[in-house]
């Protein structure tokens, strides 16, 4: 296996070899700036985590607007998946509201 690879390789780079009438690609714009990082009160960087369901986001929804918190994103799962899970909804007025979820079994925290 290790051979055909190393064959089918070996063609493929000796193509290139070969002068042909194919066009160079248009050199690549330039990346668009990354969004500037952010810093906590001590000057360390904070971490962003990329929004993620969990099996008990429905659960942990249900439970921040019978706090009175209501998002069109709705709760994303902080942790990772398990028995024990935490996550993480932000609400509409700009607050947050997090649950720990035990076996499914969410509280407020």
């Amino acid at each position: 296996m290790k051979r055909a690879l190393l064959l089918v390789a070996v063609l493929l780079g000796g193509c290139s070899m070969f002068k042909s009438k194919m066009e160079t690609p248009a050199p690549v714009a330039a990346a668009t700036p990354a969004a500037p990082q952010l810093v906590d009160a001590n000057g360390a960087p904070i971490e962003r985590v990329p929004f993620r369901t969990g099996v008990s986001s429905a659960t942990v929804e249900k439970l921040a607007r019978e706090q009175g918190c209501t998002s069109g994103q709705g709760a994303g799962l902080v942790t990772e998946a398990g028995p024990i899970e935490v996550y993480r909804m932000r609400c509409e007025d700009g607050k947050v509201f997090m649950a720990r979820c035990e076996l499914r079994q969410c509280r407020k925290m």
